[in-house]
């Protein structure tokens, strides 16, 4: 189906993304923040959870318009996986936020405030790369934003692989591993969330190209 033959009311679906990614940011940087600055952290949480519940009602609009919809900008199963994915990605993110608290952490560690600062990148690059894929006909930085992603996912890998091993380096406490083992797990999948969301837009653009 050609993204040229989209009415502008259509179209919508792509600002919808475009709001998503927006959401997903703000609780990336309410997450930087929490583990930067580890006070309040119940009422930091409650903000995170705000952002989660607002994309929740993003969701339903999406498939609510998809299954009514007779064309729609891109494939079918492309908005349905776009829309599941971002709805990952900020799932996550309210996910180890609570973390947190549910393991009563007192001190964050520096590789947890290294890896919430990659989300926030991540998430801020999703942000510029749902508004390319709006104009996706003609934009040149669309996959230059893809690359970019990737190379945060990268990023993120050798952070989470470095956090990993400086764990079962320096701690003798085994519940102190499992915990902290379990929370660099979630802060990475935030970050491969939005990996996942590019190679599905990469995906588009190879139809659409």
């Amino acid at each position: 189906m050609s993204i040229m033959r989209v009415s502008k009311k259509e179209g919508i679906f792509f600002d919808w993304f475009i709001e998503f990614a927006q959401l997903a940011n703000k609780a990336a940087e309410a997450l930087e923040d929490l583990v930067h600055d580890y006070t309040d952290v119940s009422e930091k949480i409650l903000i995170i959870e705000k952002y989660e519940s607002e994309c929740d009602l993003l969701v339903h609009n999406i498939f609510a318009r998809l299954y009514t919809s007779f064309i729609t900008p891109i494939d079918r199963e492309d908005i349905d996986r776009i829309a599941h994915e971002m709805d990952d990605i900020v799932d996550n993110i309210e996910a180890a936020a609570h973390r947190f608290r549910m393991y009563n952490v007192s001190e964050i560690k520096d590789e947890a405030k290294a890896l919430s600062c990659l989300i926030t990148l991540c998430t801020s690059e999703l942000v510029d790369l749902m508004v390319e894929l709006k104009i996706m006909k003609k934009s040149k930085n669309l996959q230059k934003k893809i690359i970019e992603i990737n190379r945060i996912e990268n990023e993120g890998d050798n952070t989470y692989r470095a956090a990993i091993r400086e764990l079962f380096l320096t701690e003798s406490d085994a519940v102190e591993i499992i915990k902290w083992k379990d929370m660099f797990e979630w802060l990475e999948d935030c970050i491969d969330a939005c990996e996942d969301v590019a190679n599905i837009i990469e995906g588009v653009v190879m139809k659409h190209a």
